[in-house]
Order: C-alpha cells, then structure tokens, then sequence
C-alpha cells in the first residue's frame, strides 16, 4: 500500500509541469476523492492508501494531467467566499471577476436605494448570487442565451438560498430586459477569436461564453448600444473585459454613448480589467 504523503509527492511533481499550485491542487484533489477537508489531508497524511482510495486518485490525477480543469473534476468551485457548483457548461469563476464584484457591492453601498441589477450572460450564476448574498434587498434579472448554464445558475442560487432576490431569463444579451436597472453587470465573452486556438481555457471550457468575436467586441457592442434603454439615469454599468481591449471599449462607449462618462479600471496585475459607465463622472 501507498502512504498518502508519497502519493501527495508524486502526484504534486507531476502536476508541477502544468500547474503553478502543483502541491494545493493535489491536497485539494485528495481531498475531494477522499471525502475529507484539506486539514485532514495535511494531518493525516501518513496514512496508507487502500487499492480503491488509490486507485481512485490515480484516475483522477490522470484526467488532471491531461487538461482538464480541476473545477470540473471536483464540480464545484470558490468564488467570492462562496461554493459554486460548475460543470464543462459554464465558465470557471475566476478571481479577475471579483473585482466586478467589489466595485458593485461598494456602489450598492453608497446608493441605500439601488434595488434592481442585470447579470448579462449569467453562466455559472456567480455574479449574481454572490450580489444578491450580500445584499439582500436587491432583485437580480439574471440573462443567458444557454438554458443547461441557467439550470446550473438556478442550482447556484438555490444552495445560497437567494433564489427569491434573482430571476433567471434565457435570452440574447440585453434583449429579453424590460425596464431599467439601477446597476448592470456582465462578464460577456471577451476573447478575440483569432487568440482562441492558442489559449488552453478553449480546450474544456464553453466557447459560447469565451468567443467575442473578431474584435473581442462582438458582445460589448449591442451592450453599450443598448445601455439608454437599460441604465437607470442614475445607475452604473460594469462589464469584465480582456485585457488588450482597454483603449476599444472607451472609443466604443465615446462612439456610441457618448453622453456617458467611462472608465476602465485596472486589475490586481495592473491590466486593464473593468469598463465602468455612468451618466455623471
């Protein structure tokens, strides 16, 4: 029999060749297939390893070594302080995104009257759970064109038991809103598609939610067209964007709305990260 702590060697020199927390993915790994917390992991890691238990982990190793995503393997994924469940047909929250989410709860902070938000293009339901979680006075419209992504949302909503402050609607974009909402968020697809082939993200995860198009803007621009009829006078708008596309989406938002003050905020590694739009600046 093997003893876990060699297992957790082996398993972290292997992994260290594509992963950049080789040893935290094979404790987070271990964990899962055990059915144990990570502590437990790291304070019982003498323990020998039955056939199954080894076996087990071997196979799931093997599938992480060969790409894919160890949010999937698990099924669930952090985001925010929260538990997300995601499978292959949502995107994997990803820490870019929290700043959206920083920048919004301290808006919603200083406008007490703000009650009404849009998640665009909702996938995994992060945005709008973990906004409605900390707020609980807030209703989300929360939109995606994949019913199976909205199923996964709901799902989301419900284990975080906000289910009642979000309504999910399946639709295009900005197109199936009615109304006006005091503050709009999304994390649209941003990636241009001549940069998709080279990135490993397009291997395992949805190319609907990854495609923006030629330009990367393919999403962004029915946004912004659309934003008058959407964004209360007084509201704010904030969508993710890639990096590369800093300077685009202000000429964008100047071309199209230009009665609008925007801004791009930068993210923890100093890249351009999040268009903020509102009336005033």
């Amino acid at each position: 029999m093997t003893e876990l702590r060699s297992w957790l060697r082996s398993a972290s020199a292997q992994l260290d060749l594509t992963s950049e927390s080789a040893s935290l993915d094979a404790q987070v790994l271990a964990a899962h297939i055990l059915k144990q917390s990570r502590s437990w992991i790291l304070a019982h890691n003498t323990e020998q390893l039955d056939k199954n238990s080894e076996t087990a982990l071997n196979e799931a190793l093997s599938q992480l070594l060969k790409g894919k995503p160890l949010p999937y393997l698990l099924g669930h994924w952090e985001f925010y302080g929260l538990d997300f469940t995601v499978t292959p047909d949502v995107l994997i929250p990803r820490p870019e995104t929290e700043l959206l989410i920083e920048k919004a709860l301290d808006w919603l902070k200083g406008h007490p009257d703000a009650h009404r938000a849009a998640d665009i293009g909702t996938g995994s339901g992060c945005i709008a759970v973990t906004l409605a979680k900390h707020c609980p006075g807030l209703q989300v419209t929360a939109v995606d064109i994949s019913p199976t992504a909205l199923n996964i949302a709901a799902q989301n909503a419900a284990k975080h038991d906000v289910s009642k402050q979000i309504n999910f609607i399946q639709g295009d974009l900005t197109t199936p809103l009615s109304g006006q909402f005091d503050l709009v968020c999304s994390n649209p697809p941003y990636i241009p598609s001549h940069k998709l082939p080279g990135l490993a993200v397009t291997k395992h995860e949805p190319a609907l939610a990854l495609d923006g198009g030629p330009e990367g803007m393919d999403a962004i621009h029915p946004l912004l067209a659309d934003l008058p009829r959407i964004l209360a006078p007084d509201g704010l708008l904030l969508v993710e964007i890639e990096a590369t596309l800093g300077e685009a989406v202000i000429d964008l938002a100047h071309e199209l709305i230009p009665q609008y003050h925007a801004c791009v905020l930068p993210d923890l590694a100093g890249l351009p990260r999040l268009l903020c739009i509102k009336l005033t600046p």
